[in-house]
């Protein structure tokens, strides 16, 4: 399921609304059959373990910090023109965020391209790249940024420098429908939650944080469902945070109140209260991972967009 349409509450007021965006109320992805849970257990699992922010057990030592990493030139000629390189220099992101460079025209020689990209971090990590078609590349660390990391990124002469914030990690697990959400290994806030219902159940997985919007439209017509059908609707949002590039959001929910807690009543979205929406809205940064653990809707697509942990 897709969708392609957003109004802004700004736009509506305009003589000639234009199409900008769009998003369903808690769409849920199709996810493959028999998947299993990216974190399978009861209620009681604990929260990831994220390596380089996880506080260290009584007793123990910290970790020693990484040495900064020299910089280093790419091994061989570009064999592309000046790609577009996100994050962009001078941004500030969260630990799951993936580097993610985009060709003009399309690169065929995957290998001599990837000799000609150097990415160096100042805290030493290790990583990969892996591709979506010939037109763009990705690269992330094999476990979440430590935070406080700068990285530089220098694709054939083309080069953005930018900065890993804070750790903020949202877990929400379906058999408790609460989120639980950690800044730099402490516990900061928590949120009850509804997330899909039977036949739309949120898939299990590792989200990232993209882009948030203050107010916004969900029209279930955007993937072919009609606005009139029994499963259709056209709803006004406030505080919506994107996780899915399918239209899984974080967003407020005040018609669910009641579910929130206790049962899923949406369409895939995590519902929350205008409060807790607005928090997250607010606090949430490009990047952020947000782990969905416990439900029965298999797993977040890898090729969504923003499933790159799956």
């Amino acid at each position: 399921m897709t969708w392609n349409r957003r109004v802004s509450r700004a736009a509506l007021g305009r003589a000639a609304v234009g199409v900008v965006g769009a998003a369903v109320l808690g769409l849920a992805v199709a996810a493959p059959a028999g998947a299993v849970p990216l974190f399978p257990g009861g209620p009681d699992i604990p929260l990831p373990v994220i390596p380089g922010i996880t506080e260290p057990l009584p007793g123990q030592p910290a970790a020693p910090l990484a040495p900064a990493a020299p910089a280093v030139a790419p091994t061989a000629p570009a064999n592309f023109s000046a790609p577009s390189i996100n994050p962009a220099s001078g941004e500030t992101v969260g630990v799951a965020q993936p580097i993610i460079i985009r060709f003009g025209s399309p690169v065929t020689d995957h290998a001599t391209a990837e000799r000609a990209i150097a990415i160096t971090n100042s805290a030493n990590v290790p990583g990969h790249f892996y591709w979506f078609g010939d037109k763009q590349v990705r690269w992330r660390p094999e476990a979440f940024w430590p935070a406080g990391t700068d990285v530089k990124v220098d694709a054939g002469g083309t080069v953005s420098t930018f900065h890993i914030g804070d750790a903020i990690v949202s877990t929400a697990d379906d058999n408790t429908h609460q989120i639980t959400i950690t800044r730099n290994g402490e516990v900061v806030k928590t949120m009850p939650t509804s997330m899909g219902k039977g036949g739309h159940e949120t898939p299990n997985g590792t989200y990232i944080v993209g882009e948030r919007f203050r107010d916004m439209y969900m029209d279930s017509s955007t993937y072919g469902v009609p606005v009139d059908s029994p499963e259709g609707y056209r709803t006004y949002v406030e505080y919506a945070t994107r996780i899915s590039n399918s239209g899984i959001f974080v967003h407020a929910a005040p018609w669910s109140v009641d579910a929130q807690g206790s049962y899923n009543a949406s369409h895939g979205c995590l519902n929350v209260s205008t409060e807790d929406g607005k928090w997250f809205f607010e606090n949430a940064q490009k990047g952020d991972p947000v782990v969905v653990v416990n439900t029965s809707g298999g797993v977040l697509n890898r090729g969504d967009g923003l499933g790159d942990w799956n």
